[in-house]
């Protein structure tokens, strides 16, 4: 069975160092353990035996770059772009909520996403979130509470990489057994994780590549909301170009028509005598 395990087979002095914190001596001992074996994945492309990455338990997966997700039933794919127009998250859309997965570098021994939901936590709270620590089939998982929003946070230590998933979906929707929880939970079970061999500092997001068809309808979306914004632009223009021109030939019309001919007038009052 492939999976997430530790890589002994490999000299771990021919691996890229990580920083200080690239190792840990003493396993960490969790107050919330694993509820029960996971025996699939989040898994490691090199760990799949020649298994073609791409093919899912259920169907295609899509590849991302550093992770290759399947789609939920009747999911939907949402593109979050950075200010500098690269990729830098992907939403899995579906009826219950929102779905995101990502690929983080970390140490070669588990332990970093302990600290990552000790550093979220106070983030969370200072932010007026109620949070709660609950333990799910890989450990320890974050549930937040907000005003507009329920979040659920999993994460899975892998060897050199960390996964996160963020649920978010309206309140209520992100308890421990809710439909939103679980269609998460058979994601990450059939998650694949391309964590490549370039050296990151720990808790680095590893780099999202989109495949290209999904690159060139995206660029097409944008081109087409930016025609619609510049026609929309162009036609606000031209509207306020007519009404300037009418009311430019309303002033010429006025100025050009003698004053006892205007509407209201007929002259002075003196010139209205002398005509009697």
């Amino acid at each position: 069975m492939f999976g997430r395990k530790k890589k002994d087979s490999e000299p771990t002095e021919n691996l890229p160092v990580e920083g200080a914190e690239g190792t840990l001596d003493e396993p960490i001992t969790d107050e919330f353990p694993a509820l029960g074996t996971e025996d699939r994945g989040p898994y490691d492309i090199d760990d799949l035996d020649g298994a073609d990455p791409a093919e899912g338990v259920a169907g295609g997966r899509l590849d991302l770059g550093s992770v290759l997700l399947p789609m939920p039933e009747g999911g939907q794919i949402q593109v979050e772009m950075a200010p500098d127009g690269s990729p830098q998250a992907v939403h899995l859309v579906t009826q219950h909520g929102r779905i995101t997965v990502a690929a983080y570098a970390a140490p070669k021994s588990p332990g970093q996403w302990r600290e990552v939901t000790s550093d979220l936590s106070e983030s969370l709270r200072a932010d007026g979130a109620q949070v709660s620590v609950e333990g799910g089939p890989w450990g320890r998982e974050l549930h937040a509470v907000t005003p507009n929003a329920d979040l659920r946070f999993i994460g899975v230590d892998g060897y050199r990489w960390m996964i996160r998933c963020v649920v978010a979906g309206p309140a209520g929707t992100a308890g421990v057994d809710s439909p939103l929880a679980q269609v998460a939970r058979e994601v990450l079970r059939d998650t694949v994780v391309r964590r490549g061999d370039e050296p990151h500092p720990v808790r680095t997001p590893l780099p999202v590549v989109l495949p290209q068809m999904l690159a060139e309808q995206l660029v097409a979306a944008q081109q087409q909301q930016l025609q619609a914004q510049q026609q929309a632009a162009e036609q606000q223009q031209a509207a306020q170009q007519q009404a300037a021109a009418a009311a430019a030939l309303a002033a010429q019309e006025r100025d050009a028509t003698p004053p006892e001919d205007r509407p209201g007038g007929g002259g002075s009052a003196m010139q209205q005598i002398d005509r009697r």
